[in-house]
């Protein structure tokens, strides 16, 4: 079977992480209910006039792509797969409170076209005049596990070279209150910050400089803690890697009950260098695609930002990396990386 690599790796987050040739230098502390994502120039990706007309999701998804094809030297991918949770959820809005305020009559249509899931392929392929595969998957937190998984069908099978991949959600500005407020009647639930972002990758199945392996994924919609040990030890030993082979487990907390979880996994690589990330992006349906971002990152670099610590153990050389990534127990997924 073809090896997949990923080629290209860009973020637009909470933190500065799409305009900097840094790794994560400079920290925006992020707090309260709600964080923005750090909106790059959209003028130097998007014109003017159609920028206006756009939805945040669309502009941080079709410039997140456009950069990320540029860091792989590539002008048409062989097929766009974005995933989402929400969608142009600013859109929706927009509908939903025309529907309310015109009392059913006399609505615009524009803002429920473009409050469609697959708007962001849509307008990414627009821009590009690629006619290749276009696929949207909203499978909530396993939105844009699912996307690569696509992906990583479609070069196995030598259905294309070149893929385009995804993940984008935007905050909205009414419906995301009602999700907080539902979090702020739970004790034990989520203590970061809801955000937004969009991360794009070139994954293909020809190895470039600077190509990270995307070894092997694996998505399970619910797991006890004793089911999720299990299908660890099975997705290891499919791909014949012992758990000391390790050298850092990226893990998806964010201060919920939930995150046992992660302790679970965690037991299981006693010797591995422990990440958390949403603590600086913020918690959204494809958070995970940041996750996997840093993973790229730091496979090239050789370097772990401080601020990703949350266990430290000494590693001098970093080879491997898995991802683990679950939402209120459910939608859990695992991503295993190699230099």
């Amino acid at each position: 079977m073809k090896k997949v690599f990923i080629d290209s790796a860009v973020s637009i987050s909470a933190q500065n992480t799409f305009d900097t040739y840094g790794f994560l230098e400079e920290i925006k502390d992020i707090s309260g209910k709600t964080v923005s994502a750090n909106y790059p120039n959209y003028r130097d990706y998007i014109a003017l006039a159609a920028s206006r007309r756009m939805a945040t999701a669309v502009k941080m998804g079709v410039t997140a792509a456009s950069k990320a094809l540029e860091k792989a030297n590539l002008k048409q991918p062989d097929a766009i797969i974005t995933g989402t949770g929400m969608g142009c959820i600013e859109d929706t809005e927009k509908f939903l409170n025309n529907i309310i305020s015109n009392e059913e009559a006399f609505l615009t249509p524009t803002p429920f076209i473009q409050s469609t899931h697959n708007t962001v392929g849509a307008q990414i392929a627009l821009g590009l005049n690629c006619k290749a595969y276009n696929n949207t998957y909203v499978h909530a937190a396993l939105s844009f596990e699912s996307a690569l998984l696509d992906a990583q069908l479609l070069l196995q099978q030598d259905e294309g070279k070149h893929v385009l991949v995804g993940g984008v959600d935007e905050l909205g500005k009414e419906i995301i209150n009602y999700v907080r407020l539902m979090e702020d009647r739970d004790s034990s639930g989520i203590q970061v910050p809801f955000s937004e972002g969009a991360s794009f990758f070139v994954v293909s199945s020809e190895a470039k400089e600077a190509a990270i392996q995307l070894v092997d994924m694996e998505v399970c919609s619910t797991a006890s803690e004793e089911k999720l040990q299990e299908n660890l030890k099975g997705f290891l030993l499919r791909n014949k890697i012992e758990p000391f082979q390790i050298d850092v487990l990226i893990a998806g907390r964010n201060g919920d009950a939930f995150d046992v979880y992660y302790d679970s996994a965690s037991s299981f690589f006693e010797n591995a260098t422990e990440l958390h990330y949403k603590h600086l992006s913020g918690e959204f349906y494809t958070a995970s695609s940041f996750g996997l971002w840093a993973a790229y990152e730091i496979l090239n670099r050789q370097e772990i930002p401080k601020p990703l610590i949350y266990k430290d153990e000494s590693t001098s050389e970093i080879n491997t990396i898995l991802l683990y990534n679950q939402f209120k127990g459910r939608d859990h997924s695992f991503i295993l990386l190699k230099r």
